[in-house]
């Protein structure tokens, strides 16, 4: 794939991808609030009414497609489907609220932070991938950021409980195994476009989460008012939209545009984003920590950016 490089040297392909990256983990960093404004629901009721919705607006959106999509695809590119929504969807997201709802925002945001190492490295081993010599910069970058987020978390909130930290560990090992595995499928996959894929996953998902529907809400003890109900269902079906259909299909472009050793420092932002969120939440300015962090991650996405020229 060729394009005409722009005046800073990177071409209009990475470009659009990086703006798409940037755009998808915006929407993605509310996925950190949700926990905080649906008190009193449980991680697998978030999960289940998230993927409910998210799976009946991707069955809408798909139907003029369907007949076409249903030609194309083979048994082996549904069973993908099928594992990209246990480990991108329902396994991350039950993990990740979670980890929210034991050990706070900043804990969850710390270690789904070390995600764009983990798929970098994972990218670096990809025929015709930026040698891993040249990432270590922004590598280095990114981990120094996380290194002053962690340090100001321990140092100035109460610490997240273990089983926190181990739900927030098994959503950054999900997320991973959906991040490496997108983006290859992506790239091999012909006659269905991004978002058209998006909108599989969101469909195989909501199947998904019928299951989980039966011990998350039917199982589980009614101790919620109709308002409390009505804020729930307001809740998960704006995430649904923004965060599952937008966000989804602005990343599989971003996938399609960039490799996948790019993508991993992409998903930087998103803890960039949760963070900014978690301060307006709680209404204060970030602190000196906070502020040396934010910067050096955005210096690890340039100097990524940087490494990459030239190779589209």
């Amino acid at each position: 794939m060729f394009a005409t490089p722009s005046a800073a040297g990177i071409g209009r392909t990475t470009l659009s991808g990086i703006l798409a990256g940037i755009a998808a983990s915006a929407l993605w960093g509310l996925v950190f609030l949700a926990p905080e404004l649906a008190p009193g629901f449980t991680s697998l009721q978030l999960s289940a009414g998230r993927y409910l919705a998210y799976g009946l607006v991707a069955a809408i959106l798909i139907v003029p497609a369907w007949s076409r999509l249903r030609r194309t695809l083979g048994w082996p590119a549904w069973r993908a489907l099928v594992g990209l929504a246990l480990t991108g969807n329902i396994i991350y997201y039950v993990c990740l609220a979670r980890a929210v709802q034991l050990g706070g925002v900043a804990m969850a945001s710390i270690v789904i932070g070390l995600l764009p190492v983990a798929v970098t490295l994972v990218g670096s081993r990809d025929a015709h991938a930026v040698p891993l010599r040249r990432l270590l910069p922004s590598l280095a970058l990114s981990s120094a950021g996380l290194a002053c987020i962690g340090w100001e978390s321990l140092t100035a909130s109460e610490a997240g409980s273990l089983a926190g930290l181990a739900c927030a560990a098994g959503a950054l090992v999900s997320w991973t195994v959906f991040a490496v595995h997108n983006s290859r499928w992506l790239a091999r996959i012909q006659g269905v476009s991004a978002h058209e894929w998006s909108l599989l996953v969101g469909v195989v998902t909501g199947l998904m989460a019928l299951v989980l529907a039966l011990p998350a809400f039917v199982f589980t003890p009614a101790s919620h008012d109709a308002p409390a109900w009505l804020r729930f269902g307001a809740l998960v079906a704006t995430v649904a939209v923004l965060c599952s259909v937008i966000g989804n299909a602005l990343w599989n472009y971003a996938s399609r545009a960039l490799p996948l050793t790019m993508m991993g420092q992409m998903i930087v932002f998103e803890t960039i984003f949760a963070a900014l969120y978690g301060f307006l939440w709680e209404g204060r300015w970030p602190t000196g920590f906070e502020s040396a962090a934010l910067a050096l991650l955005v210096a690890g996405v340039v100097s990524c950016a940087s490494a990459h020229r030239g190779r589209e």
